[in-house]
């Protein structure tokens, strides 16, 4: 067993994981009195923030039942918490530029004042400061679903096999990987896999191939020529698109930068398969449920005024112009001339299709906010921006899928506005972690940009 330890907490590792107390296994838990002051400042909150700041005030509430907060409450494995005052830190050797009143300063300084201590921090800016004052200080790393985003599941493995695997696949329809050729790398549910032969380094023989279960025969990747009027233009989105039409997967996340067409293939596949819309032989759902975070971009812009459809309307703009490019896509609608004063009668004629829909009853578009408590059988449930959602958010809303429900997550891990979660703790990344392993879910990173030239090369060297 380790030498025991003293941990001090700062608010955000509480606000982050409520149940951070009780991860710290036979480790001292001390908590400075500042943070249960920042704690009540945000447990009016009606966010997720505000709902840990609950959860924590109130599980300190039932541990007073157990014995003094002052002199320590017993956890498991011998350790015990502790909520201490102010008056253990060392204020006067702190250095003169950093505010006494500011709370992050006011916890490093209770740290300072206990040597042996070690500060836990979310807060990247506290944990330099404290390297900088000789202050031990490390990041809380329970809730990291990795530590390299290099690491993370993509989706795709490319295994080299001998061109009479690559001939026998093309021969049957299927194929048992070699198992010297998988070099011990496993296989997961639902994965893409290509197959290539190679000889002096050039490829002779590929195919691509899927991964229905480890352990079973390697089979072909469903080939769509066309959905809902879109045309895959690169083999990710084809890998995609294999998945989205497949109603096997119920959980399906789509990962990568902007442009790559993540959420336009989703919609398409969506709209593909709603009955009453999409092909009558494909159609599966009865409506498409699509929602995304409200979370804006750089600095909010306030409340806005209006009927709650009016205060959607701004998080929900992008959705809307992916579904009009789709429902033009798919009438061979001829693209508008170009005019210098745009016509308002035009516009609202573009949207009116949609809003037919929506009015059936086959489309709905909302805020994210609104899917807490609801049920969602038979639907396709697209939720854009999934980057930006917590673990915990995530988890309420895929809780939410009824009977014969199928929710597709896209997002970009490396445009986060989130400022409570990074790549390796928001909730996205969570999912495809997580459910890689199960035979329901499948996922596909995908990589070349299609929006147009610029945009590709912004999202490379930006």
């Amino acid at each position: 067993m380790s030498a025991k330890k003293t941990y001090i907490l700062d608010t955000n590792v509480l606000l982050s994981d409520p149940n951070s107390i009780f991860s710290f296994e036979e480790h001292d838990i001390v908590i400075p009195m500042v943070v249960l002051e920042e704690l009540d400042r945000h447990k009016s909150r009606p966010d997720e923030v505000g709902r840990h700041a609950r959860e924590v005030t109130r599980m300190l509430d039932s541990m007073r039942e157990k014995g003094s907060l002052e002199t320590g409450v017993p956890l498991k494995d011998g350790a015990t918490l502790r909520v201490m005052q102010h008056k253990h830190s060392d204020a006067s050797k702190m250095p003169a530029g950093m505010q006494a009143d500011k709370p992050d300063n006011l916890i490093i300084s209770f740290a300072f004042g206990m040597s042996h201590a070690i500060l836990v921090s979310k807060d990247i800016n506290v944990r330099v400061k404290c390297d900088s004052l000789g202050v031990k200080c490390e990041d809380y790393r329970k809730m990291r679903i990795a530590d390299d985003p290099q690491k993370f599941y993509r989706g795709v493995e490319v295994i080299e096999v001998p061109e009479e695997c690559v001939s026998s696949f093309y021969e049957h329809g299927k194929i048992n990987v070699p198992e010297d050729s998988l070099n011990g790398r496993k296989l997961y549910p639902n994965q893409i896999v290509v197959i290539k032969n190679t000889v002096d380094g050039q490829t002779t023989k590929s195919a691509i191939t899927k991964c229905i279960n480890p352990g079973q025969p390697l089979v072909a990747v469903a080939k769509f020529e066309q959905i809902f009027g879109l045309k895959p233009r690169n083999k990710e989105q084809a890998f995609s698109l294999d998945l989205l039409m497949d109603d096997k997967i119920k959980l399906l996340t789509l990962v990568g930068p902007s442009g790559t067409g993540k959420t336009l293939l989703a919609l398409a596949a969506a709209l593909e398969q709603l009955k009453g819309l999409g092909d009558p032989s494909r159609a599966k759902y009865d409506k498409l449920v699509v929602t995304r975070p409200v979370q804006p971009v750089g600095k909010d812009i306030g409340f806005l005024p209006g009927s709650l459809e009016e205060k959607m309307e701004p998080w929900i703009a992008p959705i809307r112009d992916n579904l009009n490019f789709l429902f033009d896509a798919r009438r061979n609608k001829p693209k508008k001339q170009h005019s210098d004063t745009p016509s308002r009668g035009h516009a609202n004629n573009d949207d009116f299709y949609l809003q037919l829909m929506q009015d059936r009853g086959l489309i709905e578009i909302e805020a994210i906010t609104f899917i807490r408590g609801r049920s969602i059988p038979n639907a396709l449930l697209v939720i854009d921006e999934a980057q930006n959602l917590s673990m915990h958010e995530l988890k309420t809303i895929i809780t939410r899928a009824g009977d014969g429900t199928k929710i597709v997550l896209t997002g970009d891990i490396e445009q986060i506005d989130n400022i409570h979660v990074d790549v390796f703790t928001n909730g996205l990344s969570y999912a495809v972690e997580k459910f890689k392993n199960y035979d329901i879910s499948g996922h596909v990173t995908l990589l070349k940009g299609e929006r147009s030239a610029l945009a590709t090369l912004a999202s490379q060297i930006l």
